[in-house]
């Protein structure tokens, strides 16, 4: 048979990747009644909240019926796509695996352009240190939500929500408890994070020091 065009793996790849981190499914699972799939680990995050809602359509779900998408798995171990740097057909299965050890894909992301901004800028240019600065819907899962995202989102969709929740941004903080949760979550986000912790926390400092930045900041602005 003659050979499939690259477009082809592509798709194929495509058409069996996760929506959460756009890989191809590990252990992937399914969600009812959406019949959504994702990779196992990529949905744990969904599964801690009180009210999870499928990511890709926000239809709400029972974390008791989440199960494994064995079609699925099936077919991952069926289907090959050529490797996206050296080209070797790989079952869709072992790809992930291939891809970290494939020296052209490495070279591939050596040689990737750093990111330079269009016009000059006194903002940080981003790294690859996480983005610190985005966050998880304590109540659904929702990803990615910035602080003012996250005020907005809980006020829209959680308003009667009466379950107890961790909040996000104060456990992402050096000193933040990850197990406290709030009696009062709803009213916390709006008295403690009207402003930005990114405006002034430099999240190297302790909690001490950046008190007193704070303050500075604050005292120079008056």
């Amino acid at each position: 048979p003659p050979p499939h065009p690259p477009e082809a793996g592509t798709a194929l790849e495509a058409q069996f990747s996760c929506p959460i981190c756009l890989e191809v499914y590990q252990r992937p699972v399914r969600i009812a009644p959406c019949r959504h799939t994702f990779c196992g680990e990529c949905l744990q995050p969904c599964l801690q909240v009180p009210s999870p809602l499928c990511p890709l359509c926000r239809m709400p779900f029972d974390p008791k019926k989440v199960e494994k998408a064995s079609s699925v798995e099936k077919q991952l171990s069926s289907f090959k796509a050529p490797c996206r740097g050296c080209s070797k057909k790989v079952t869709l299965a072992k790809m992930r695996s291939h891809v970290t050890s494939c020296t052209k894909v490495q070279e591939q992301m050596a040689n990737c352009p750093k990111f330079v901004p269009v016009v000059p800028t006194s903002q940080p240019i981003p790294s690859n240190i996480p983005n610190r600065s985005t966050f998880v819907c304590p109540y659904c899962g929702a990803r990615n939500l910035d602080q003012q995202e996250l005020v907005k989102h809980c006020m829209e969709n959680h308003r009667n929500d009466p379950n107890k929740v961790v909040c996000p941004v104060c456990s992402a903080m050096p000193w933040g408890d990850p197990s406290y949760k709030s009696a009062n979550f709803l009213q916390h986000l709006l008295h403690r994070h009207k402003f930005s912790y990114d405006t002034f926390v430099d999240y190297s400092i302790d909690e001490e020091a950046a008190l007193q930045a704070a303050l500075a900041l604050s005292l120079s602005e008056n």
